[in-house]
């Protein structure tokens, strides 16, 4: 069983390290060899984890949204905020995220167009990593229409709404360069406060 524990965790561990290297580097420079030196391993023990850089690439990405999906669903378990402090504290954490990893975004956009031109549908892509947050937003929204914090309007488009900010978010860092995040905070207050039931 040992065994089986230290291999899942030596591939955790060159997922990290290759993301951070893709981070550094973007992805087209990155290569199979430059992967193993910073994890610190042969191209040949790196080929029992992964076939190629693209699967790590992949991995890499899918470890980080499962991490964030991880903090976002603790932050809706926890029982002391109230629906829309948990909104507001899921959105905000959503935002300050993306602007700490950045650089992702740099190595993910050409990644994403270079699938499109090579005739790859990159939007279904994204939308498969994505689908689980919109759905834990969902879930607040419905939660807090459930006990009258918020008003009973359409989930889908409170989601779109709110998922939109994100979108906004990733563009302005990607896109744009740029970090500050107070104007997109600025709109999430917005949008809570227009869907906060008044008494």
């Amino acid at each position: 069983m040992a065994i089986v524990v230290e291999h899942d965790k030596r591939r955790q561990e060159i997922l990290e390290k290759s993301l951070d290297l893709f981070c550094k580097e973007g992805y087209e420079d990155v290569t199979f060899q430059k992967i193993a030196d910073a994890c610190g391993i042969t191209r040949t023990t790196l080929y029992i984890y992964f076939h190629n850089k693209r699967e790590i690439f992949i991995w890499s990405i899918k470890q980080l949204t499962s991490n964030i999906e991880k903090k976002l669903l603790s932050v809706i378990k926890d029982e002391s905020l109230d629906t829309e402090t948990c909104l507001r504290t899921v959105l905000f954490w959503i935002a300050d995220a993306c602007c700490e990893n950045y650089r992702l975004f740099n190595v993910l956009l050409p990644y994403l167009v270079a699938l499109q031109k090579s005739g790859i549908d990159s939007g279904e892509r994204v939308r498969r990593r994505v689908i689980r947050i919109q759905h834990l937003l969902s879930t607040i929204i419905i939660r807090g229409q459930n006990n009258g914090t918020f008003k009973k309007i359409s989930v889908k488009d409170v989601n779109e709404l709110l998922y939109g900010l994100i979108e906004t978010t990733i563009f302005r860092i990607a896109i744009l360069n740029q970090r500050d995040v107070s104007g997109v905070k600025n709109a999430i207050n917005l949008v809570i406060e227009g869907i906060v039931k008044k008494d």
